[in-house]
């Protein structure tokens, strides 16, 4: 039987998989892991406005995915915890293999 302990970090897990289940909070994850950016960089590379876009890096920083820094007038926003990039590795594998798959039924 699941203990209260073992359902609170279930739980705080499943906190970390909602927030990174948006694709634009995706793209700042991959964004991220090639070097900080600011709020006005992202809101150019989504193409949203810099309000969203904060409320995503708002998101992604309450569960620890991402911190920032402040340099003179501007946020930069950094990946906290590089070892995600392996899920998302993980990830891409499970999507090709799904696909193999549903391609081996139509051939």
């Amino acid at each position: 039987m699941l203990d209260r302990k073992e359902y609170t970090r279930y739980k705080a897990r499943a906190n970390i998989f909602k927030a990174m289940a948006h694709p634009a909070r995706l793209f700042i994850i991959h964004e991220l892991s090639k070097g900080e950016r600011c709020v006005s960089e992202l809101t150019e590379m989504l193409g949203m406005d810099a309000s969203t876009v904060s409320r995503h890096l708002s998101v992604l920083k309450n569960v620890g995915i991402i911190d920032s820094e402040k340099k003179g007038t501007q946020v930069f926003y950094y990946l906290r915890i590089p070892c995600l990039l392996n899920f998302c590795d993980c990830v891409e594998k499970v999507l090709k293999a799904s696909a193999e798959e549903k391609l081996s039924l139509v051939e």
